[in-house]
């Protein structure tokens, strides 16, 4: 293990749990804390020493808290004995069976990363030294984590209050040789799995089964994962909104600072910045309307030059005569009188328009939850809590004291928010996909981006199916679990948080929402490609100084006999200049750098073909971060 973090309670970071969780890092403990954490437990075992009652170390928990332990076990003195006397104390038996009662989750288990990051969570709040764990108890702990001995945790079984009782006893069980566990790639036995680790079970003492198994560790974990996961996302989104945006070769305007400025909120001000610098050096965006042709099937004449007969399509525009401009003389004296593929309007559609506005209010739900979560990181949320220190207290009741940190209602809302959003996010990617697929939306482009002369192709008409499909699938599971209190334990636990179903929703989500990106991402390079071609093609016709060729792209052109004849050849040479002039046509210099790792996987597709190994291909691009940094 190369790389550690050092855990002291107090500045466990995002990043940091990431790194463990995911990318193998290992933990250290600090060795003040560790102090900390010892005079903790002493205290502890001094005060059970003296008879002083403590909820959960001499009485039952939950609703059989108003149950003292005496100092035997009365089962001893059952006709013919206690057959199932187990070792150790009835303060021992305790702790060892709140594990292993509570070990009762249903479902597949936890990924590897969830489990990492679970454990590195209850290390990390158990050495702040308020719970009265043993630091030998914590230390087999964190071998248990650096050694790779994964728990199994099933998934679903947890209430968000007390804490994650059933998942973090499944977690802790494994420590007493009980429970399954993963090594090495291999489900064995708890206790196989950490003999071939060279770890020992271990028997609990005061408390310490609820220091384990108390507190809110899976639901930070999976908000966490599912946090880190979605800021990646986020740039995802605004990528595959600027490629698009360079496809429909669209408006900055929407984009601009000053703009911004007005209504500055924080996520929307990112997200429009970002966009205007994925879009740097594009000549697609803000072009003049006139440059842009409309596509049209291709035909056997529809090209003269070995060049551009290679192309599967032709190019076109209208032309407008003189007694058709009335009252937009303003307007044609800025630009050409040819309606190409670019609508003559000052506006894009609000899928395109309104981006930073959405996608910034996804990242301002993205920035409140990691408030919350950075908070909770460095939290003690077990029960009781131990404070040594309280050295003027009159009462046991004063430095052991019950309170509900363990609830996760400030995890399970600020997740709800989140939960919102991401749908949300994906909505307005689908809208701008199925804008790219649509011949009534798509600015000139072919109906569903493919060429279709005879009328055999689909092309990515059914790639906005799934697109949409993910998003329905999305927004049927935004709602709140936060809002459902299901009360347990005899009524004890009245108003539970449901927080860890909220965070779990959101990491199982995240996945639908990188798929819809990703989905976007492919469609917009097809069109992308047919933009950019179609441009280009246009600008070569006109290099060549043949204002004819490019005429008999044009249609509504009057015969020569008509009066309006000398104005339209003067305006097509005019539109043939205007096309010489500029130089290749592409899109920004980050969307170009994501294009192309796209296509080093999936090639620009003529004809139909099978599709599903590309839509396999471009998901797992987004989901392995082939486009981070962009």
């Amino acid at each position: 293990m190369n790389q550690t973090i050092l855990l002291d309670g107090n500045s466990l970071s995002r990043q940091q749990l990431v790194a463990v969780a995911r990318y193998g890092y290992g933990v250290r403990l600090d060795a003040g804390q560790l102090l900390r954490v010892k005079r903790a437990a002493d205290f502890l075992a001094e005060k059970v020493s003296c008879g002083e009652p403590i909820y959960g170390v001499t009485t039952g928990f939950g609703s059989n808290a108003d149950k003292l332990l005496g100092a035997y076990r009365l089962r001893d003195e059952l006709p013919g004995g206690n057959p199932h006397k187990p070792e150790g104390t009835l303060l021992e038996e305790l702790q060892h069976n709140l594990i292993t009662t509570h070990a009762v989750c249903v479902g597949k288990p936890f990924a590897t990363d969830v489990v990492r990051a679970l454990l590195v969570i209850r290390i990390n709040t158990l050495m702040r030294g308020h719970s009265g764990i043993r630091v030998e108890t914590l230390e087999a702990l964190t071998e248990m984590l650096n050694r790779d001995v994964i728990p199994v945790v099933p998934e679903k079984g947890s209430v968000g209050a007390s804490g994650d009782l059933a998942p973090l006893s499944h977690l802790a069980i494994v420590l007493l040789g009980g429970g399954e566990a993963f090594y090495q790639g291999e489900r064995l036995p708890g206790a196989e799995a950490l003999k071939r680790a060279g770890l020992k079970p271990i028997r609990l003492s005061f408390k310490e089964g609820l220091a384990l198994n108390n507190g809110t560790a899976q639901m930070l974990a999976t908000a966490v994962l599912a946090l880190d996961t979605l800021e990646y996302l986020l740039n995802v989104a605004d990528l595959s909104a600027s490629m698009t945006l360079d496809a429909f070769a669209g408006r900055s305007g929407a984009l601009r600072p000053e703009v911004h400025a007005l209504r500055p909120h924080p996520g929307q001000v990112q997200a429009a910045d970002h966009v205007r610098a994925l879009l740097t050096s594009s000549t697609l965006v803000d072009i003049p309307y006139h440059l842009v042709p409309r596509f049209r099937p291709w035909s056997a004449d529809a090209w003269s030059t070995p060049e551009d007969q290679a192309l599967s399509f032709d190019i076109g525009w209208d032309w407008v005569p003189a007694n058709q401009r009335h009252g937009r003389e303003a307007f044609y004296s800025r630009f050409l009188p040819f309606k190409g593929g670019k609508k003559h309007q000052p506006q894009d559609a609000y899928c395109l328009r309104c981006m930073p506005q959405v996608h910034g209010a996804v990242r301002d739900a993205w920035a409140q939850a990691c408030r919350i979560i950075d908070i909770e990181l460095n939290a003690v949320t077990d029960n009781p809590l131990i404070f040594p220190d309280n050295t003027d207290a009159a009462h046991i009741e004063e430095q052991v004291i019950s309170a509900g940190h363990f609830h996760g209602m400030p995890l399970a809302l600020a997740m709800s928010y989140v939960k919102a959003a991401i749908p949300v996010l994906a909505s307005i990617s689908e809208r701008r996909l199925n804008k790219l697929v649509d011949p009534a939306t798509n600015d000139g482009l072919p109906a569903f981006l493919t060429g279709n002369e005879d009328g055999t192709d689909s092309g990515f008409m059914i790639v906005q199916y799934t697109a949409a499909a993910l998003v329905n699938d999305l927004a049927t599971r935004a709602h709140p679990a936060s809002v459902y209190s299901v009360p347990t334990s005899a009524n004890a636990e009245d108003h539970v948080s449901m927080g860890a179903n909220e965070a779990r929703h959101v990491l199982e989500m995240t996945e639908d929402l990188s798929h819809v990106l990703a989905l976007e991402l492919y469609t917009a390079a097809q069109a992308l490609d047919y933009r950019q071609e179609m441009l280009n093609a246009a600008r070569r016709l006109a290099a060549r100084g043949n204002w004819q060729a490019l005429a008999s792209k044009v249609t509504n052109a009057p015969r020569e006999d008509h009066p309006h004849y000398a104005q339209f050849v003067e305006e097509v040479k005019q539109l043939t200049a205007a096309l010489a002039e500029v130089g290749e046509f592409h899109a920004g210099e980050s969307v170009r750098k994501a294009y192309e790792t796209l296509r080093e996987r999936i090639s620009f597709i003529h004809r139909d073909r099978a599709m599903d190994g590309d839509v396999r291909t471009v998901c797992e691009l987004v989901q392995k971060r082939a486009f981070a940094g962009v």
